[in-house]
Formats: C-alpha cells, structure tokens, sequence
C-alpha cells in the first residue's frame, strides 16, 4: 500500500522578513493545498530549504505540520542527511510527532560507494517503523542511487517502499521499476516528467509546481491514473513552459518569487540562496500570466 498516490506537494518553508520561519503563513498554505486536492505534504524537503534549517527549526517545522494537517492527508517528512547519525535522529523524532514517512536524500557531499547507501539506508530504515521514501537526485548530491541498489534495498529492508526520482534519465527508471518487479512506489520528482514516469507505472509527483498550481497537478496525475492518458499528457505538455520557468534558477528561488508574484507572502530565501535575477523574474511572470495564475 503507498503512502500516497498523485500529486504531493513539496512545499516551500516560509519565512518572516527577519529570516525567521513563518509558521502561521505556513499554515495558510497548508489548508489552501488541502483544500486545493493536494494528495500528501512533504515538509522540510530541499524545496523547504531544508538545509539551512536549524534541527531545531527541522523539528519543529515537521511537527507543526503534523499537528496541523491532523492526518486529512498523509504527511511526510524530509529526514535525510549527509550524515547517517543525523538523519536516524531527525527521521526517529518526526516518526514520535506522527508523520506518515520519511523522505530520505542521497548523502550529498560524501558521495558515498553503492555498499555505502546501502549501509546509510538500511540503518535509517531500521530506526523506524514508518514508511521510508528513497530521493535520488544526482545533480544536487554527486551520487546517483543505481537501479540494482534500490533493487536490493527493496528486497532486503521492509519499510523501504518509494522513490522520488529525479535524476532525469527515463532509461534509470524503466530499469529500476523492471528489477523491483511492482515492489517499489516510484514518484516523479522532476515536474516535466510526470507522465513519461507515470507510463512506466509510477504513483504520480512530489512537486514544485503544486505550490503554484495544486489543482492542476493533482487533476494531470489523477487524469492519467483515471485512464485518461490523452488529457494528462495534454496538461502535461501545456504547463512545461511555466516548468520551466520554475527551474530558471535553482529551485526554490523562483517558485518562491512566483507565490510572492501571487500575494502569497512566504518571503525571503535563506542564504546563501538570492532573490531570482531581474531578467527570470520578469520571464517567470511572464509564463505565469500565459498559464492562467492570478498576480496579486
């Protein structure tokens, strides 16, 4: 059974002018989300700016959004780190506030050997009880996640059970899905490759467009488990220009400028992250506009 399935949101963490984390406006969004079909919340990811977090701010950012979402849908928390100890105890303590699984990232940096994340994983997963999502995103971390290893890591830890993709190579996925035989959740996590994934049975997206566009990324994805591929792919090929435009610059700088554009009010980014460049701003505003958001 998996954690979810359709459109997750992975959801920007916002922030007060003094850099501190803002968590009433959080709770706006959380409540517009829900209210706007998003199938499950994943806090404290790398749209979250996870990693200029305190793990005080970690912590509590996870719980809040446990409390707050109060189980109307399935919440996962980011827990992963480069550092395995790290991670067991951010993943132990948002298992304690309830959260519904874990999302684990490569360790960046370290650039650990196959047997490594095979080590790092297993001893997570095992500190746990809850559902653990791989996230395998090779252009931020160095390391890729191969298809044998997560094969093996299926088969051999129970609660291992997904995995956000995002390393972009169809080929990778195709084969992961092959060796793990309908064993494994698989989500997108690139926004321009939710149906390609879903066509090689994937369970939908954990997204930066739903912060934007919830309803429209939740309808693709449930269109497309509906049976109806022709109007998914449709909707998938109208929104990669505003994809794109979300990606103009390192995620989450201008999706963060785009919930500004809307009114939304989740302020600054946490450096060493910038304000979007001049020129992308006014390219994402543009593809908003031909999208169909309303500016504030």
């Amino acid at each position: 059974m998996a954690i979810f399935t359709g459109a997750g949101v992975a959801i920007v963490t916002p922030m007060k002018e003094n850099g501190d984390v803002n968590f009433e406006k959080l709770g706006e969004i959380l409540e517009e989300q829900i209210k706007e079909g998003t199938d499950s919340i994943v806090i404290c990811g790398t749209t979250g700016e996870s990693s200029t977090l305190t793990h005080e701010e970690h912590l509590e950012t996870i719980k809040y959004t446990i409390d707050k979402v109060n189980k109307r849908i399935p919440v996962i928390a980011g827990t992963g780190s480069n550092c395995t100890e790290t991670a067991i105890y951010l993943s132990t303590e948002a298992e304690k506030y309830g959260a519904d699984g874990v999302l684990l990232v490569t360790p960046y940096y370290n650039k650990a050997t196959q047997k490594g994340l095979i080590e790092h994983y297993t001893k997570i997963a095992d500190s746990i009880k809850i559902p653990v999502i791989l996230y395998n995103v090779p252009s931020r971390t160095g390391i890729n996640i191969q298809p044998k290893t997560v094969a093996y890591l299926v088969e051999h830890v129970e609660n291992i059970v997904g995995i956000k993709e995002a390393s972009g190579d169809i080929a990778q996925v195709a084969e992961m899905a092959a060796l793990t035989k309908g064993k494994l959740d698989i989500y997108s996590g690139n926004d321009n490759q939710i149906v390609p994934l879903m066509s090689l049975g994937g369970k939908g997206v954990i997204s930066v467009l739903s912060n934007v566009a919830p309803r429209y990324t939740h309808d693709m994805v449930e269109k497309y488990l509906n049976g109806d591929v022709k109007e998914s792919c449709d909707m998938q090929l109208n929104a990669m220009p505003l994809i794109n435009a979300l990606f103009l610059e390192v995620n989450p700088i201008p999706v963060k400028a785009a919930m500004n554009l809307m009114g939304m009010e989740v302020g600054p980014l946490r450096s060493p992250l910038t304000e979007m460049e001049e020129a992308g701003r006014e390219k994402l505003k543009e593809e908003m506009v031909k999208f169909g958001l309303k500016l504030a």
